[in-house]
């Protein structure tokens, strides 16, 4: 029998705030963090607007020979662990906790500023010399490796890099883990620094990006804007919170996963589905048990209609009832970090009895049909939610959470 795993710790960075706290509350806000690019202004750009973390000063976490360590992608993981960690009040160095712990965290794209620092150096200075510690600041498993170097977590620790499905399938690996008894506890979650000419470049010449802000399933959205951050999660098996009389905030109860197998960036609504179908029935949910859905919601011309129908496949009947947002209209889209910060939304809609809203709506597109909570957040009993992620490659991870025991 699969042992019950729940939440025990959250840590959050993004554009909405430094912490988790901040995080909810611009979504309970439905305060948009998106603004116009900065940094970026020597560049002819057609990136318009991103979701930035701003404000982030490296020095007040890290000390300097830490640091020369850490690219951003892998500073933004350690200060929403740190977070996480701290609110669940574990000491992963006191018995053997450390070796029961698992540290699952993903990123989609890795180091990005060292990568743009490497090819500044090669290509714009003509200098073959590049800086020593590159390697090890931009290997896609950096943040993994340095969040078990600093809590001392000797179990399972790996890194998952699955495009904008990262964060839902280091849940989904973390979940396992706890179940099955190779860990206790688990350290889970995603982080991401994307915002670098050399990947806004990339993004632009796949012409998806908007130029005024990010509008999920409205008839008038131009696109998605990119974001950044991390989110963390402690994910703890249940007599072993309980025992040490840890405030749980959420039960983890289920994940699923499915393939396309098609396209390599167009979505599918059948693969959504069977991501959907397999999240609820790993978690024991039926359709009617689920009263939020944190949608992926990019406000691409494709994903939109293309999730809405697969929220009814999955769904049934109950997809008119369930409330449905898109939190990307306001922390923008964080690629592998994604599910990380939505995860911050769905335990904020099951704790408080608030769904977030979907910001920037105007007007419907008529393939969009659900209730995507326009412009305000509602109060509603909320007893299961579910958070999708489907990522370019066709790979589809969807997240089910239910009130504490």
């Amino acid at each position: 029998m699969n042992r019950r795993v729940v939440i025990t710790g959250v840590g959050a960075i993004c554009a909405l705030g430094h912490d988790a706290a901040a995080v909810w509350q611009g979504m309970r806000e439905g305060r948009s963090a998106i603004a116009p690019l900065t940094g970026f202004e020597a560049e002819e750009m057609r990136v318009r607007v991103a979701a930035q973390v701003r404000g982030h000063d490296p020095a007040r976490h890290f000390d300097p020979k830490k640091l020369v360590l850490l690219d951003r992608v892998t500073q933004f993981a350690l200060i929403a662990a740190r977070e996480a960690v701290a609110q669940a009040g574990l000491d992963f160095r006191a018995g053997d906790l450390g070796r029961r712990t698992a540290c699952v965290i993903g990123t989609g794209t890795g180091g990005e500023e060292t990568v743009d620092e490497c090819s500044r150096r090669l290509y714009r200075d003509n200098n073959p010399r590049l800086h020593p510690l590159s390697i090890v600041r931009r290997m896609v498993n950096a943040p993994a490796s340095q969040a078990s170097i600093e809590f001392g977590i000797t179990g399972p620790a790996f890194c998952v890099s699955s495009a904008c499905a990262t964060s839902n399938h280091a849940f989904a690996q973390a979940l396992a883990l706890v179940r099955a008894g190779t860990a206790d506890v688990a350290l889970a979650g995603g982080t991401e620094a994307c915002l670098t000419l050399g990947v806004l470049r990339a993004w632009e010449a796949m012409r998806v990006l908007a130029d005024d802000t990010c509008r999920p399933f409205s008839r008038q959205r131009r696109g998605l804007v990119l974001g950044e951050g991390a989110g963390i999660l402690v994910l703890e098996e249940f007599d072993h919170a309980r025992a040490r009389g840890a405030e749980i905030l959420a039960e983890f109860a289920g994940a699923g996963m499915s393939a396309d197998a098609g396209d390599i960036v167009l979505p599918s609504a059948a693969g959504a589905a069977q991501a959907i179908s397999a999240a609820l029935a790993d978690a024991g949910l039926n359709p009617e048990d689920v009263d939020y859905v944190n949608a992926h919601g990019t406000a691409t011309a494709a994903n939109d209609p293309t999730e809405t129908r697969a929220i009814h496949l999955a769904l049934g009947g109950h997809a008119k009832r369930v409330a449905v947002s898109s939190t990307k209209s306001m922390h923008g889209h964080a690629l592998g970090a994604a599910g990380a910060l939505e995860i911050v939304a769905a335990l904020g809609a099951l704790r408080e009895g608030v769904i977030p809203p979907t910001a920037n709506f105007l007007d419907a597109d008529p393939e969009c049909d659900l209730d995507y909570v326009p412009n305000a957040a509602r109060e509603r009993e909320v007893r299961g939610v579910l958070s999708n992620a489907f990522a370019f490659g066709g790979l589809n991870a969807v997240v089910a959470l239910r009130r504490a025991p």
